[in-house]
C-alpha cells in the first residue's frame, strides 16, 4: 500500500488539489441534501444517518482518500447547522468568510506550531505583528499595547482573571448578572473567591449597585470588575465609561469581555458604543463572532506588553536561555497552551484583504439587518419585540404566548429543519432570539423567518399536531 502524500513541501499542493475538489463537491452535495439551515428530523434522524456514514469507522482495509472524504464530508454537510443560511441565527456562530477559510487551509497544510520559533519562523512574526496591530485598535493612546491569540472569549476571560491574580494576589471578582458564564468558571478554575454578582436590569450592570458593592468591599482586598460589551443573551453593552470611573475611584481593576462587541471598533458608525473600552486593564475579543473567522480566533489584549510577562514559562527544549540570548524569539509567553495553530494567519489575511472599510461595511450591514428585523417585528401583528438591538441580537415572542409555547415553536422549527433560533429569559418570560451575523441576509429572508414563526404560532393555537 503506498504511503499517503503529505500536505506540505513543494509536492503537497499537487496532492491537495484533487482532494480539495472532492471536498468541495461533497460540501455542495451535502448542502443540497440538507436543503435548509439544518437537517430535518432532529436527533432521531440525524444521529443514525451520520453513524451509517461512519460505519465502520476503523475498517481492516481503508476505503481510500476520495471515498472517505466524499462519505464523511457529505454526511457532515448534510447534518450541519449552516451559519451561512440566513435562517440559522440562534447563536454567536458566524458564517466564516471564504477567504478566511482558504487561509485556514494554508495554516493546516503548513502546520506551524506556535510554541517555538524553529517550528514557526514566519508565523511567529505574523502573529506578533497582527496581535500588536489589534491591540493598538483597542488601546490607541497607549505606547506599547499587546495581545495574544486565544481559543475564544472563555480562554481570554480566564487570562484576565489570571493576570489580575498574578499582579495582586487572590482578587475578588465583581461581575454583572449579565456576564458570560466563563467568568464564574475562571474564578473556580483559578481558586479565586466566587464572584460577587451585581444586578443587571434590562441586561446591563446596575451602576448604583456596582458602586455600593465596590464601596462595601474596598477594604477586603484587591478587586476586579468584569464588564461586558455584547452580552450573549441580549447583545447589550455595559456603560463602560461609568464602570471605568467607578473602578478608578475605588482602586479596582477592570476586565472587559468584548468577545461579541469588540469588532465594532472597526466601524466608524458604531465604535462610539465602546467608549471607555481603552480604560480596561484587559479586554477579550472574538473574531470568530463579529469578525467572520473560522473558529477559533480569540484575542486577549492588554494596554502594556509587560502585563503579559506572568505568562512566561521556561522549557529548555523550546526556549533555552542561550537561544533566546542569540535572538530566537521566545513564544512560550504568548499563550497558556503549548502546541497551537497559527490562527493569526486567517485574521491577517482578512484584515489585509478587506481593510477597515470592508470590515466596517460587513459590521454595518449586519447591524442594519438587526434593525430591519426589529422594524418588521413591530409591524407584524401577533409578535412582540423585546427592545431595539444594540448590536445584532433581536429578541421577540408571540403576543400572549406562554413559555411552553415559545419553547415548542423553537424546537419545532429545529425538528422540521426550517430555522435555527435561540432562546433566552428576560423580563420573567422566554423569548426567541435571533442573533444575526450573516451580512448577506436580506429583508426577504427576515420576512420568511417571521412568517415561519407566525404560521407555527397559529398552528399551535388551532391545536394542530406538530410533527
Amino acid at each position: 500500500m503506498p504511503v499517503p502524500p503529505l500536505a506540505g513541501s513543494t509536492t503537497g499542493p499537487t496532492a491537495l488539489r484533487p482532494l480539495l475538489d472532492t471536498v468541495l463537491t461533497a460540501l455542495t452535495e451535502g448542502a443540497h441534501r440538507r436543503d435548509g439551515p439544518l437537517p430535518a428530523g432532529g436527533p432521531d434522524t440525524v444521529t443514525p444517518r451520520t453513524r451509517t456514514a461512519l460505519t465502520p469507522l476503523i475498517p481492516d482495509q481503508g476505503t481510500g482518500a476520495h471515498h472517505a472524504l466524499t462519505t464523511l464530508v457529505e454526511a457532515l454537510a448534510q447534518g450541519a447547522a449552516d451559519p451561512a443560511d440566513p435562517l440559522c441565527a440562534a447563536h454567536l456562530h458566524t458564517p466564516p468568510l471564504a477567504l478566511a477559510a482558504a487561509a485556514d487551509l494554508a495554516a493546516s497544510a503548513l502546520n506551524p506550531s506556535m510554541d517555538s520559533w524553529d517550528q514557526a519562523p514566519a508565523a511567529s512574526t505574523l502573529e506578533a505583528d497582527t496581535t500588536a496591530a489589534l491591540a493598538a485598535e483597542i488601546y490607541p493612546h497607549h505606547p506599547a499595547p499587546d495581545a495574544v491569540i486565544t481559543t475564544g472569549g472563555t480562554e481570554a476571560n480566564q487570562l484576565g482573571l489570571l493576570l489580575a491574580r498574578e499582579r495582586h494576589g487572590p482578587v475578588q471578582t465583581i461581575t454583572g448578572a449579565n456576564a458570560h458564564h466563563s467568568i464564574t468558571r475562571a474564578a473556580w478554575l483559578l481558586g479565586l473567591p466566587e464572584p460577587l454578582t451585581v444586578p443587571a436590569p434590562n441586561g446591563i450592570i446596575d451602576i448604583p449597585a456596582l458602586h455600593e458593592t465596590l464601596a462595601r468591599n474596598q477594604r477586603q482586598g484587591p478587586l476586579l470588575v468584569t464588564a461586558t460589551a455584547g452580552t450573549t443573551d441580549t447583545g447589550r453593552i455595559d456603560p463602560l465609561t461609568d464602570i471605568a470611573d467607578l473602578c478608578a475611584r475605588h482602586g479596582a481593576e477592570l476586565h472587559i469581555d468584548a468577545a461579541y462587541g469588540g469588532p465594532l471598533l472597526l466601524s466608524p458608525a458604531h465604535r462610539h458604543l465602546l467608549d471607555g473600552l481603552d480604560r480596561a486593564d484587559s479586554v477579550a475579543l472574538d473574531l470568530h463572532k463579529l469578525g467572520w473567522q473560522p473558529a477559533s480566533a480569540g484575542i486577549f489584549a492588554v494596554p502594556d506588553r509587560h502585563h503579559l510577562h506572568a505568562l512566561h514559562h521556561h522549557a529548555p527544549y523550546l526556549n533555552a536561555d542561550d537561544d533566546t540570548e542569540a535572538g530566537l524569539p521566545d513564544l512560550l509567553g504568548r499563550s497558556l497552551r503549548t502546541t497551537r495553530r497559527p490562527d493569526a494567519l486567517k485574521i491577517a489575511v482578512t484584515l489585509k484583504a478587506l481593510g477597515r472599510t470592508g470590515l466596517a461595511d460587513l459590521i454595518d450591514r449586519t447591524c442594519a439587518a438587526a434593525h430591519t428585523l426589529a422594524d418588521l417585528i413591530t409591524r407584524t401583528p401577533g409578535l412582540d419585540l423585546y427592545d431595539r438591538p444594540t448590536i445584532s441580537t433581536v429578541l421577540f415572542r408571540p403576543t400572549d404566548a406562554d413559555d411552553h409555547t415559545v419553547a415548542t415553536i423553537r424546537r419545532t422549527l429545529l425538528t422540521r429543519g426550517h430555522a435555527v433560533l435561540g432562546r433566552t429569559h428576560a423580563h420573567d418570560c422566554l423569548w426567541l432570539k435571533a442573533t444575526l451575523l450573516n451580512p448577506h441576509t436580506t429583508p426577504d429572508d427576515l420576512h420568511r423567518l417571521l412568517g415561519l414563526v407566525t404560521h407555527l404560532t397559529a398552528e399551535l393555537e388551532e391545536g394542530s399536531t406538530l410533527r
